[in-house]
């Protein structure tokens, strides 16, 4: 009888686990073969392959298909290979996929409640709210602070140049866009740069660092839907030290604005204005009107906007800035001509930094451009259909909760968009070039209503920190340096480098002097 019970068990559990592996069949969709219990999901599951590595391998395996079939466990999943079929699920038919496809629980996991990951209506209270602290004039009155920022990295170049020059640059570029961060976002000078065991850049190796546990964690939720209503994703400590961080800045400050105008100002307002409205993106009146829905800036919702604040600004800026020089390294005369180019823009400007100088500093920002192509910080960006519809295109209707993929570093490197796209031109990115490409084939941050609230933010704040390097230091391979870096297999939402970015600094022998 138990033995009985046993094939009968392991019989239901299969045929649960492998329910939906006909779905992408029946549509005439192309995909890999599954395999219960895993689908087409095996080498993520256990961090042998980022979810990038693995939509891109797909993209390439199948160059004549519009779309690819694709099983996380049981769900389908598609990964989309046409633009225009991107720009649908985007921005076109965005009421139709407005959902994250993250499926993250905000009652378990409390920092997630953020507008990166929150869904429907949350999302877009916090969207409309927060939207104001990202306005060219608040950029502006930034401005200060990153120079202040930007004179301790150079600092950090010197005593890294006098002990020789090697040094891994990407730990650089973060030291400095924590160092930014907690100056402009919380109104926290921590001395990251100088300091490799502060608060802000523990936090942020806490956050981006996947141990085998968290790997196994994070199978377990993602393979039984059952627990997620009590089983965290992230590491407790997070919430704890972005509670903590707010709580410090909340009582610094009394509870009530500083008049700094930064993040923590504006959550401080919000707080003080109780409840705030917004029409519902998910729910109608029985006349057809959206429901007014509310949220309230509680503690825990003020330690989730800035746990999203740290987290998307330090990793995508500091991969962003580190891989543009990881690519100036092996084409000095692209370098040349950047450095060039600050020494006469500086000139202009008594050699001081400041928001106009990098404005006009058109080299640079194509080159981070280029680089942002080649390796963009989000290999992919997820939706999930919220309503059963069809997509015109391939003729074919999908369900409710089937997740979408796009793959942004795979359409990037396409030759079919971008000509030898593993060469490293910043000319792809001249006004006549960027007019010509076609539409939703460049999305470093996005698209759609979706896109990344604080994409001119992190840019304006990444053109500083590599105007401030290049000003006074060159850069060119170390010994250990990789010309291709090895992806770490276990970053998944935002990508990471096995074994960091070995350079070597020296100082510029031809460089303007104030």
């Amino acid at each position: 009888m138990f033995v009985i019970l046993l094939i009968v068990a392991g019989t239901a559990l299969f045929l649960y686990a492998t329910r939906n592996y006909d779905y992408w069949l029946k549509r005439n969709v192309k995909h890999g073969l599954p395999v219960a219990p895993f689908g087409t999901h095996f080498q993520n599951t256990f961090g042998f392959k980022s979810i990038t590595d693995v939509s891109q391998e797909l993209y390439n395996k199948y160059p004549n298909e519009k779309v690819v079939g694709y099983y996380r466990w049981s769900t389908p999943e598609l990964i989309i290979r046409d633009p225009d079929i991107v720009k649908r699920i985007l921005s076109t038919d965005f009421t139709n996929f407005y959902f994250r496809g993250m499926s993250r629980n905000p009652k378990v996991d409390r920092v997630l409640l953020n507008t990166f990951h929150a869904d429907g209506d949350n999302w877009r209270l916090l969207r409309q709210r927060l939207t104001p602290a990202f306005t060219t004039a608040k950029l502006k009155n930034m401005y200060p602070l990153i120079v202040k920022c930007a004179q301790k990295l150079q600092s950090l170049g010197d005593n890294i140049v006098a002990q020789g020059g090697d040094c891994d640059i990407r730990e650089m570029m973060a030291r400095f866009t924590t160092e930014f961060i907690g100056a402009c976002g919380f109104g926290i000078e921590m001395d990251t740069i100088n300091d490799e065991k502060s608060l802000f850049r523990d936090f942020g190796k806490l956050i981006f660092t996947r141990t085998t546990a968290d790997v196994m964690r994070f199978a377990i939720w993602e393979a039984v839907p059952l627990v997620r209503g009590f089983f965290p994703v992230l590491n407790p400590k997070i919430e704890k030290i972005a509670t903590e961080i707010v709580k410090n800045v909340r009582k610094q400050r009394k509870g009530k604005p500083s008049g700094r105008n930064d993040f923590i100002d504006l959550l401080l307002e919000l707080e003080a204005k109780g409840k705030f409205t917004a029409e519902s993106i998910e729910k109608r009146n029985p006349d057809g009107s959206p429901v007014i829905v509310d949220m309230e800036m509680t503690l825990a919702c003020m330690a989730a906007q800035v746990f999203i604040f740290f987290a998307a600004g330090f990793e995508t800026s500091s991969s962003a800035t580190s891989y543009t020089l990881h690519q100036l390294a092996f084409n000095q005369d692209v370098q040349k001509r950047i450095q060039q180019e600050i020494d006469e823009v500086l000139s202009e400007y008594d050699n001081k930094l400041c928001y106009d100088a990098v404005a006009k500093m058109s080299l640079l920002d194509m080159a981070f451009k280029e680089a942002m192509r080649m390796f963009p910080s989000l290999g992919v960006v997820t939706r999930e259909c919220t309503r059963p519809c069809i997509i015109p295109e391939l003729e074919i209707n999908i369900d409710a909760g089937v997740k979408i993929i796009i793959p942004i570093q795979a359409i990037h490197n396409d030759e079919k968009y971008y000509d030898n796209p593993s060469e490293f031109r910043p000319e792809r990115f001249l006004p006549e070039e960027v007019k010509n490409r076609y539409p939703y084939t460049y999305m470093p941050f996005g698209e759609g209503p979706r896109m990344c609230i604080g994409a001119r933010l992190g840019q304006m704040q990444s053109l500083a920190g590599l105007a401030t390097v290049l000003q006074r230091f060159s850069v060119e391979p170390a010994e250990n340096t990789k010309r291709i870096p090895k992806v770490n297999p276990r970053s998944n939402v935002v990508q990471g480098l096995l074994g960091g970015l070995p350079l070597r600094l020296k100082l510029r022998t031809n460089r303007t002097v104030a």
